[in-house]
């Protein structure tokens, strides 16, 4: 059995870890780690969990955990992870960071965005961005796993194909995304309470949200080109899911079938990945509680534009879930173990 320790397990995302990890046939939680509730049972702050977590919260001594168990999984703010990694703990332990510590490989682009000093930029380099879709043969060999976000996941892979095949023209391009509330983490915000919420929506992070870099990294990688875009996000009144909706122009003359094969050729053996039927908008409510990613992709003849959607669910595919099956292919684990996790609707 894998030994896992999970830092941060009383937040969104930590408390979506136990769930799936609950659930894995390889692995065992022996450490659930919380600044806000140590030596209170697990059970009382998640009453999901009653008679299914026996533990009591624990601190965050990372050197001392790494020395208990294979796999950390920090679940922490950013910042967080950077201010006391150190190489004896990945010398104990492989790491999976849930922050974006480790996403973006360029120091200045870090800091001028998240606002913080970078306290351990010498791990930037060997940490691999654990979106499998794209870099599934690097997971595998890894002390340090930068869990990607939940917007850049969700918008990357809605454009890839057509960025990978240079078929956009970069520069035209425009992501427009939506998200639940549970994004916000789960601290008390005024912002956040159910009547600023519900029965609205907003645009927020305009022209300047953390996630952009990271896109933008991720869709130069996969253009070959400099990409500087557009990102707007929205909060939207649901608890769980992210909508991307994009928009580009095309360089090409390129039809709607040349655009589906091309989508389905480049996910066909991706088990979290659904392309759509044809005409077939992607939606958040058919995702919700798994790790799968739906897209589909629409071409306007009309203005030469393409408009690209994608939806998943921003704890389990967008955090979690995603963390979760990083975590099986450094493990030489079935992909897909722990996560065949049928959406639940309604």
């Amino acid at each position: 059995m894998i030994k896992v320790g999970i830092i941060g397990s009383t937040g969104y995302a930590g408390q979506e870890l136990v769930r799936l990890l609950l659930q894995h046939k390889e692995a065992e939680i022996v450490w659930y780690g919380s600044k806000s509730y140590v030596d209170q049972r697990y059970a009382d702050v998640f009453g999901n969990m009653v008679e299914l977590v026996d533990h009591v919260c624990q601190g965050d001594d990372l050197v001392q955990l790494s020395k208990e168990v294979d796999v950390i999984f920090t679940a922490t703010p950013q910042g967080y992870l950077a201010s006391i990694l150190t190489e004896g703990v990945l010398a104990n332990a492989k790491v999976i960071d849930l922050s974006a510590d480790y996403r973006i490989k360029d120091v200045q682009t870090y800091e001028a965005w998240y606002k913080i000093k970078h306290q351990s930029p010498q791990f930037i380099k060997e940490a691999v961005y654990g979106l499998p879709e794209l870099n599934r043969s690097k997971i595998p060999g890894a002390r340090l796993i930068a869990n990607p976000g939940c917007y850049p996941t969700c918008s990357t892979l809605s454009i890839y194909p057509l960025a990978k095949e240079g078929v956009l023209d970069m520069s035209t391009l425009i992501i427009d995304a939506k998200s639940g509330v549970s994004g916000a983490g789960r601290s008390g915000k005024v912002a956040n309470l159910y009547c600023e919420v519900n029965e609205s929506m907003k645009a927020y992070g305009i022209s300047n949200h953390r996630h952009t870099p990271e896109i933008e990294e991720q869709l130069s990688y996969a253009s070959g080109e400099e990409v500087k875009l557009n990102f707007t996000p929205h909060l939207a009144p649901m608890n769980r899911g992210i909508l991307v909706t994009a928009y580009a122009n095309v360089k090409t003359k390129i039809t709607r079938d040349e655009i589906r094969n091309l989508y389905e050729t480049y996910y066909q053996d991706e088990y979290f990945v659904r392309v759509l039927k044809e005409g077939i908008p992607a939606e958040t409510r058919w995702v919700e509680g798994s790790n799968f990613v739906d897209v589909n992709a629409f071409l306007d003849e009309r203005t030469n534009r393409v408009i690209l959607t994608g939806a998943m669910d921003n704890i389990t595919k967008g955090a979690a879930g995603q963390a979760v099956q990083n975590m099986n292919l450094m493990f030489g684990l079935a992909e897909n173990e722990g996560l065949k996790l049928v959406p639940v609707f309604p």
